[in-house]
């Protein structure tokens, strides 16, 4: 092993005892959930790691290797937990490349009696600490890009940032037809033998003309999505168009997704149907609805929660250009 992979393995140890040290002096309590699952993300782009596991009756089982900690954790919200976080081995089956692997490390806390905007803020004091316990310092460099953690963060609701970098109107074209049209007239390109729908149009243009502009010198907190793209979280009262629901982006990297979260239990139920709806549609594998974390959802008090790439965190603070050298053993 090279001294600089070493050297990043050693920041990667006492990044994560700031992250413990941080949320233990918060209140947080720490805590372990089954990897294996009954039921994995029902997001339509993620595909989890099937495994049969074996009963002393000699039975099988088909359990997942979990995408995320977050169904059983809003479980134990439900059963009276206020504030937890825990750091874990997720997995996910998508193309390895410079910023994702098929096994990764996720930071992941929740809180009750909060919403997104609590998140927002747990966010600024998080990046805070670990920059001045980490370096020392909250100005930094990141592949040539300057970034500065000092509080606050830049806010940017997701119409804005749309309008502003991408040139186009997604609070008044609300329907994939009307949205494409205005894409086309924009310069935007597409396969007139294809069929877009709206999501489809929105990350065109989005990764090709938002995403890149995000999260320089300050980190932007992208706030407030379309609602069809945030399946687990709270509509915003009064305008279901919208959800509440951020991301969190610094030197252009995606560091964290994070919602007010859903706890209607038939909405939900309605969101997951229409995820195995379009699952079905795409070919990919339909998962089970997790009945448990419905159930819970009856229990569980207005809450908030995030799941934040730890491996990614760690690249920006080792100025890695990718994540294969902020690990041990990277796949690839």
């Amino acid at each position: 092993m090279d001294e600089k992979r070493k050297n990043n393995l050693i920041l990667r140890c006492q990044i994560i005892q700031g992250i413990r040290q941080y949320f233990l002096h918060q209140g947080f309590v720490e805590v372990e959930t089954p990897y294996l699952v009954p039921s994995p993300g029902m997001e339509p782009h993620l595909s989890a790691l099937e495994v049969y596991c074996t009963y002393p009756d000699d039975t099988r089982c088909k359990k997942y290797l979990h995408t995320s900690p977050e169904y059983c954790m809003k479980k134990l919200l439900g059963q009276g937990w206020e504030r937890i976080f825990q750091i874990c081995r997720v997995f996910r089956d998508e193309e390895i490349s410079g910023t994702h692997q098929i096994e990764f490390t996720m930071l992941e806390w929740y809180q009750a009696h909060a919403n997104y905007q609590k998140i927002m803020e747990d966010c600024e004091g998080l990046l805070t600490f670990l920059s001045e316990k980490v370096l020392g310092v909250q100005q930094f460099s990141y592949q040539a890009k300057e970034v500065d953690l000092s509080p606050p963060f830049e806010r940017l609701s997701v119409a804005r940032a749309m309008s502003l970098y991408g040139g186009v109107d997604i609070e008044k074209n609300r329907d994939g037809i009307a949205l494409l049209e205005e894409a086309h007239s924009r310069g935007y390109r597409f396969d007139r033998s294809e069929t877009y729908s709206y999501d489809d149009v929105f990350f065109k243009v989005f990764l090709e003309a938002v995403e890149p502009r995000l999260g320089f010198p300050k980190p932007t907190i992208l706030y407030d999505y379309p609602a069809s793209m945030a399946a687990l979280a709270r509509s915003k009262p009064g305008n279901p168009f919208w959800a509440e629901r951020f991301e969190l982006f610094v030197a252009g990297l995606e560091l964290a997704n994070a919602f007010s979260e859903l706890t209607d239990p038939a909405e939900q139920r309605r969101r997951f149907e229409e995820e195995q709806r379009l699952r079905a549609q795409l070919g990919k594998p339909v998962y089970p609805i997790d009945e448990e974390l419905l159930g819970a959802l009856f229990q569980m008090p207005p809450s908030a929660g995030i799941a934040l790439g730890v491996d990614r965190l760690i690249m920006l603070f080792c100025d890695a250009p990718t994540i294969q050298e902020v690990l041990a053993f990277p796949w690839i």
